[in-house]
């Protein structure tokens, strides 16, 4: 292994990770109001009402896939009776609806903070930089798997970037596996690390936020000056002369 490559695929991978669990946890312990997507709904709707869905749910979809592609082995999927050729076709298919969905959302969302005066003046050099690293790194995988089955060449990604991943994981490294892979699935990988470590400091955040407390919330809050046991979402509300004592 030369330096080059235990950098690129040993030393910055675990530093990402790192910097992804640990800014979450500095994130969420010092900046909980800042645990936000920052929504601007308020300023324009007609736009968003078609780009969020598309993006949303084709980045959900692309995400699955990855998930099942890179965490399940090859052997596993022939050992139900997958064949190869069906996992790809399958795999080719939904995988190229959900691109072609993240992209054209992210384009349209894109274009709407860039020309919706409100929504690009609450717009920081934060959420630019986030935006370009997302866009490279989704366009970067979706051109390399379409130019591959386009060329007639392409690459079983299940042979040498899942492994390699998945090494990662198990803290052995196979940095020998991602060698392998063509230049543009390194580069997509490369780029997804980086993702990963400025994920935490940006609205990418909000993935992992859910509003579990309104299932158990009452519909309407009446709050009274009486003692009562304390129930989530009924805490009394203390009198002002009984502030600060």
């Amino acid at each position: 292994m030369t330096g080059r490559e235990q950098l690129l695929w040993v030393v910055l991978p675990y530093l990402c990770l790192v910097t992804f669990i640990g800014g979450h946890v500095w994130r969420y312990r010092y900046d909980k109001f800042g645990w936000t997507t920052r929504s601007s709904q308020m300023y324009e709707r007609r736009i968003l009402r078609i780009a969020s869905p598309l993006f949303h749910f084709g980045i959900l979809a692309a995400i699955g896939g990855h998930v099942v592609g890179i965490l399940v082995p090859k052997s596993w999927t022939e050992s139900v009776g997958v064949s190869e050729g069906a996992y790809h076709v399958v795999a080719l298919s939904l995988g190229a609806v959900a691109g072609v969905c993240t992209v054209v959302g992210m384009a349209l969302l894109i274009y709407r903070r860039r020309t919706v005066g409100p929504v690009f003046s609450a717009t920081t050099k934060n959420d630019k930089l986030m935006y370009v690293v997302l866009a490279a790194t989704i366009v970067l995988g979706l051109v390399t798997t379409v130019l591959g089955n386009v060329t007639g060449h392409p690459h079983d990604y299940r042979e040498t970037v899942a492994p390699y991943f998945r090494s990662i994981f198990w803290f052995s490294p196979d940095t020998a596996r991602i060698s392998e892979a063509p230049l543009g699935f390194q580069v997509h990988v490369e780029m997804a690390w980086l993702l990963f470590a400025l994920w935490p400091f940006t609205r990418l955040v909000h993935v992992f936020s859910a509003p579990i407390g309104y299932l158990t919330r009452p519909y309407i809050v009446y709050r009274s000056r009486e003692q009562r046991p304390a129930r989530r979402g009924w805490e009394p509300v203390s009198r002002p002369d009984q502030r600060g004592r």
